[in-house]
C-alpha cells in the first residue's frame, strides 16, 4: 500500500503547473514602494484578467498599521481570444502601489486567487499567498517572495495539504451521523468471528479503501475521457438524498436494531455458512465485503461532499490529485473501523459472566434507533413529506434515550438478559450522562437551538411552536428590521415603499432564526437591486449536516445574524429538493438531459456559475449578480464568517 501511494504521489508531483507566480516589491521613492506579481502561464492553459469580475484574478494585500494600498491593482498581459472571449496567456503581470511607513523590516503579505483553464475545463479557484520581505520607509532594499503555481513554490505543497486535510476528514466522519451507525455494526459482525479474525480485519479495511479509491477513480477517468460535469453530480446527488437508497438504510438499521434487542439473529445463508467453515477464506471475506460495502455507501450522506469536493476537480482540468486524496481520505476513514474489527477478535477472549456482552448489544442498538433516523429524515425533508419535523424526531429521541436510561438501572429487561443485581460505577455514570442528555434535549420541544445537535436534527423551521418566537415584520434580536412576507423589506418606520416588490417575492421562503430569503437566484438579485444590497448565496441541501451546523453554530451569532438581516439579500439553493417544476422551468443540459425538480436545476446551475458541488458553500454577489467573495465552505469560526461578509 506504501509503494502504489509513493507511485500516486511522484505522479502527481510530476502533473506540470498552470501559474507559477514570483512576488517581488520594488522600491519607487521615498515611502513608496510597488508590489509586482508575475504569472507564468503553462503551455495551453489560460486565466481569465481581472477585468472579468466574475472569473478573474483577484488581488488582495494584507494591509497593517504600516503598509497601505496607494490606488488600484493594474494589470499587464497580452490579450488571447478563447471563443469569443479575452483571456490571458504566457505571461501576466499584477501591480500595485504601496505606501509603507517605518524604517524597520516589515513582511509584505497577500493572496492572488485564480481559476485555470485548459480548453473547455476550468479549475476550482485557486490561491497563492505570497509572503515578501522587505525594509520600509526610504530605505532602496528589494524584497523577493516565494513563487507558486498550482504544484510549485508555495503552492507545490498544497498536495500535501490536501492529504493532511483529507486525513484529517477520514478521522472525522467516524463522529457523523451518518457513519457512527456503523460502529455498532462492525462490533456485532465481528465478535462472532472465530476463524480468521484478524485477517478479516485487516481485509475489511482494505475493503473499504478499495470501494472507495477504486470506483471513484474509475468515475474521474470517464468523466476525464467524457467530460460530463453533471455525471458525478447526478450520481452521488441520487445516493444522499434520493428517497430509496435513504429508506433503505433506514430499514436497514432498524433491522439491525431489532437484532441488537434480541428480535432474532442476523446470520448468513446455511451454504455460505457451509463454505465458512469449511473455508474460512471465501464465505468469510464475502461477508466482510459486503459489511464493507455498506459501509462505504451508508456514510455517502456524510462522506459525500467531501468526495463532491475531490471529483469536482476532475471534471475540472485535474486528474491525479483527486486520486491521491481520496487514497489518503478512505486509509484514515477505514482505520478506526479496521481496529475496532481487530478488536472484537480479542473481546471473544474476555470471560463472558453476566450477559454484559449483551447488555452492549442492546445499548448500541437503542443508538442504532436513534440515529437511523437520520436517513428517514433527509428522505423527510427533500420530499417535504413533513413526516419527521424537527418535535417529531425529538421526541422520539427523548422516549429512546429515556428508555435507555431505564435499561441501563436494570428497570427493562430483554430476551437474553441476565437479572440485575447491582449498578456499578461505570453502568452508574452512563445512566447520569444517559438522563443529563434527556435533560439537555427537552427544551428542544419548545425551540430551544440544541446547537450541539444540529447536525443530526432536522432545522428549527420545521417546528410548529416555538416559545418567544419572532413572526416575520417583528423586531429582530437588536431592534432592526428583516424581510417579512410579499411586503418586501420593512423597518422601524414601516414598509418601504417604491417599486413593485410581487414581481420577485413568489420565492420568499423561511430560513433559520426568523430571516426570510429567496429560493430564486434571479429573484434574489431583483430584490437586491430594489433594496439597494448585497446577495448571499447560500448553496445548501434538506439532507446536509453540516449545513444545519453552520446555520445553528455560526448564524445564530449577533454578529453574522446583524449582517445577514440587514445588509444582504438571502438567496438560500437547495441542491436536493425534489419538488417537481412547471415545465417552463425546466432545464435543458448542453448534453440533452432534461432536468425537471429544484434540486437537479440548482445542482446544475451553481455547478456551472459557481463551480461548486457540494454544500455547504456561500457567495456574496453585488446587485448585478456579479461574483465578490467566495466560496466560503464549512468552518465553524465565527469571526472569519463575520470577515467574509464585512466588504
Amino acid at each position: 500500500m506504501k509503494t502504489i501511494l509513493a507511485a500516486l504521489l511522484a505522479l502527481a508531483l510530476q502533473i506540470s503547473p498552470s501559474v507559477v507566480w514570483k512576488a517581488v516589491v520594488n522600491h519607487s521613492e521615498g515611502d513608496r514602494y510597488q508590489l509586482e506579481i508575475t504569472g507564468e502561464i503553462a503551455k495551453d492553459y489560460y486565466i481569465h484578467p481581472m477585468e472579468d469580475k466574475a472569473v478573474g484574478v483577484s488581488l488582495e494585500v494584507n494591509t497593517t498599521d504600516r503598509v497601505f494600498l496607494a490606488g488600484q491593482p493594474t494589470e499587464e498581459y497580452t490579450p488571447s481570444d478563447y471563443k469569443g472571449v479575452k483571456v490571458a496567456t504566457g505571461k501576466y503581470v499584477l501591480r500595485q502601489d504601496l505606501q509603507i511607513n517605518g524604517s524597520e523590516k516589515l513582511t509584505v503579505e497577500g493572496t492572488v486567487g485564480w481559476s485555470a483553464c485548459k480548453g473547455d475545463f476550468c479549475g476550482m479557484p485557486e490561491d497563492y499567498e505570497f509572503s515578501v520581505e522587505i525594509a520600509g520607509g526610504s530605505g532602496n532594499d528589494v524584497g523577493v517572495g516565494n513563487a507558486g503555481g498550482v504544484m510549485t513554490g508555495n503552492d507545490r505543497s498544497s498536495l500535501w495539504s490536501l492529504i493532511l486535510e483529507a486525513i484529517l476528514w477520514g478521522f472525522a466522519m467516524l463522529l457523523t451521523p451518518c457513519v457512527f451507525p456503523m460502529v455498532p455494526m462492525t462490533v456485532s459482525f465481528f465478535v462472532k468471528q472465530e476463524k480468521g479474525g484478524r485477517f478479516k480485519a485487516l481485509m475489511y479495511g482494505i475493503f473499504i479503501v478499495l470501494l472507495y479509491t477504486v470506483p471513484i477513480s474509475v468515475i474521474i477517468g470517464l468523466t476525464w475521457m467524457l467530460g460530463g460535469e453533471t455525471v458525478t453530480a447526478d450520481i452521488f446527488n441520487w445516493l444522499s438524498t434520493h428517497w430509496l437508497p435513504n429508506i433503505i438504510f433506514f430499514v436497514i438499521f432498524m433491522v439491525f436494531a431489532a437484532s441488537f434487542f434480541g428480535a432474532f439473529e442476523i446470520t448468513l445463508p446455511s451454504k455460505w455458512t457451509t463454505k465458512t467453515d469449511s473455508n474460512s477464506g471465501k464465505g468469510g471475506l464475502l461477508g466482510v465485503f459486503f459489511l464493507a460495502l455498506t459501509l462505504v455507501l451508508v456514510s455517502f450522506s456524510c462522506t459525500g461532499p467531501i468526495v463532491g469536493t475531490v471529483l469536482i476537480k476532475s471534471t475540472q482540468g485535474e486528474f491525479w490529485t483527486p486520486m491521491v486524496t481520496m487514497l489518503a481520505f478512505s486509509i484514515a476513514f477505514a482505520l478506526p473501523f479496521a481496529l475496532l474489527a481487530f478488536f472484537p477478535s480479542v473481546l471473544k477472549k474476555l470471560p463472558k459472566s453476566g450477559g454484559w456482552l449483551n447488555s452492549v448489544k442492546v445499548v448500541l442498538g437503542f443508538i442504532e434507533v436513534a440515529l437511523g433516523l437520520k436517513f428517514l429524515s433527509v428522505a423527510d425533508q427533500t420530499y417535504h413529506w413533513h413526516l419527521l419535523d424537527r418535535e417529531v424526531y425529538l421526541a422520539i429521541w427523548i422516549v429512546c434515550f429515556t428508555l435507555l436510561g431505564l435499561y441501563l438501572m436494570g428497570k427493562i429487561r430483554f430476551k437474553h438478559d441476565s437479572p440485575l443485581e447491582y449498578i456499578g460505577v461505570g453502568r452508574l455514570v452512563l445512566i447520569i450522562i444517559d438522563f443529563a442528555f434527556v435533560v439537555y434535549m427537552l427544551p428542544g420541544m419548545w425551540g430551544a437551538p440544541l446547537k450541539a445537535l444540529s447536525g443530526y436534527l432536522p432545522p428549527l423551521e420545521t417546528q410548529d411552536f416555538v416559545l418567544g418566537a419572532k413572526m416575520p415584520g417583528q423586531a429582530g434580536h437588536d431592534g432592526t428590521y428583516v424581510i417579512a412576507g410579499s411586503n418586501g423589506i420593512v423597518g422601524p418606520n414601516g414598509v418601504i415603499a417604491g417599486a413593485d416588490r410581487q414581481s420577485f417575492t413568489d420565492s420568499q421562503v423561511s430560513l433559520p432564526h426568523g430571516l426570510i430569503g429567496y429560493s430564486d437566484l434571479e429573484d434574489g438579485i431583483a430584490a437586491a437591486k430594489a433594496y439597494g444590497k448585497k446577495v448571499f448565496v447560500d448553496i445548501t441541501g434538506h439532507g446536509c449536516v453540516n449545513c444545519r451546523e453552520m446555520e445553528s453554530r455560526v448564524w445564530s451569532d449577533p454578529k453574522v445574524l446583524d449582517l445577514l438581516a440587514n445588509d444582504f439579500v438571502i438567496v438560500s439553493l437547495y441542491v436536493d429538493d425534489k419538488t417537481k417544476l412547471p415545465e417552463d422551468k425546466w432545464v435543458t443540459t448542453d448534453s440533452g438531459k432534461v432536468l425537471k425538480d429544484v434540486g437537479r436545476v440548482n445542482s446544475n446551475m451553481v455547478l456551472k456559475r459557481f463551480g461548486v458541488n457540494s454544500q455547504p458553500n456561500y457567495f456574496i454577489l453585488d446587485s448585478e449578480g456579479e461574483i465578490l467573495r467566495g466560496p466560503r465552505g464549512y468552518n465553524l469560526d465565527i469571526e472569519e464568517f463575520v470577515n467574509f461578509l464585512t466588504l
